[in-house]
């Protein structure tokens, strides 16, 4: 039996079939907690990954239990998201739109460093490139980078629409970011359009220094770091009309330059703000929640423990390298935070 009082949290079931690391958060928070579904009668709150669970796999509630539902999908792609009847049995919710109780964007506290690296110099013949392997769709993009294709050239690198592969050994985000800095434009093309539904595909380009032809959110201008640092594909009549803008300005260096002004200007205040609303992790934010700020054992209101409060500190890198590894081999977390 454990000797810690803070509030039970159970994972009732995996993300997308990978558990959340339980030996991290136990740790780092004031909560306990678990995966084993056993210990459902005693759990204070249940998080359910909703984009993997079937209504029916719901159990049964215990008295004051708080219900957590948990999905950084599309409620395009996952309409149980946009149905309020369906929505209204949990008390919390983490997600991607603004309006969670725990909001947490594809975007975070480091994004503000991360997107003030500076551009390098565009080598690629092709004005545009293209990376996507996800076969999802439900926003016509496959079709859409199909007929762009047609009247401008795209490097594409991912399983869809394939015409080349990635240089040397591939290491995943590294070697796309990699790639991408190498071209002016990069097609960020979103599985589905929703409000506030803005993944890396539109932020991955903006840190590299390639400028994004986004398809998605309405409201992705709210999104944006800089002031004109991205092209949006529903300000143009079609795939034929924006191949003839990206070309236009693909040989107009001094229109281009305009596009990325933004990396060397402050970042929208807006912006800024929001990121920094964001320097304590969503899962740590609910343990605040649901502990109410209270835990007998020491809890605060964002449900960091001291080793927690520590961990996430510049004081971890004064450590000895030794040490360094040690934590993040045990904890699972990067000392650069």
């Amino acid at each position: 039996m454990s000797i810690r009082s803070g509030p039970l949290i159970l994972f009732y079931n995996a993300f997308f079939r990978r558990w959340p690391n339980v030996l991290k958060l136990n740790c780092e928070t004031t909560c306990r907690f678990t995966t084993d579904r056993g210990r459902l009668p005693e759990a204070d709150a249940v998080v359910f990954h909703l984009p993997s669970m079937q209504r029916h796999e719901f159990p049964k509630r215990y008295p004051g239990q708080r219900w957590v539902g948990y999905s950084m999908e599309s409620s395009v792609n996952f309409p149980v998201l946009a149905d309020g009847e369906f929505m209204s049995q949990f008390d919390i919710t983490i997600g991607y739109w603004r309006d969670a109780t725990v909001w947490m964007p594809y975007f975070g506290p480091d994004s503000p460093k991360l997107l003030r690296s500076p551009p390098v110099e565009k080598t690629e013949a092709a004005p545009l490139a293209y990376f996507q392997s996800s076969p999802a769709d439900n926003s016509g993009r496959i079709e859409f980078a199909a007929a762009l294709m047609k009247h401008i050239r795209v490097d594409s690198y991912g399983r869809v629409l394939n015409n080349r592969p990635v240089s040397g050994r591939d290491r995943g985000p590294k070697s796309k970011l990699a790639t991408i800095a190498r071209y002016k434009f990069t097609l960020a093309l979103e599985n589905s359009i929703a409000t506030d539904y803005v993944t890396e595909k539109f932020f991955e380009p903006l840190i590299a220094g390639s400028v994004p032809v986004y398809l998605g959110a309405p409201n992705i201008a709210e999104f944006a770091p800089g002031k004109d640092c991205f092209i949006n594909v529903a300000d143009f009549d079609g795939p034929a009309d924006l191949a003839d803008h990206l070309q236009r300005l693909a040989a107009d260096e001094r229109e281009y330059g305009k596009l990325l002004a933004w990396k060397s200007e402050p970042l929208r205040p807006k912006f800024v703000k929001m990121a920094e609303a964001l320097s304590v992790w969503g899962m740590y934010r609910l343990c605040g929640i649901v502990g109410n700020g209270a835990a007998k054992d020491g809890g605060n209101a964002d449900g960091l423990s001291t080793i927690g409060r520590f961990t996430t500190r510049a004081q971890v890198r004064s450590l000895s390298e030794p040490l360094r590894s040690f934590m993040r081999h045990l904890f699972g977390y990067s000392s650069a935070r």
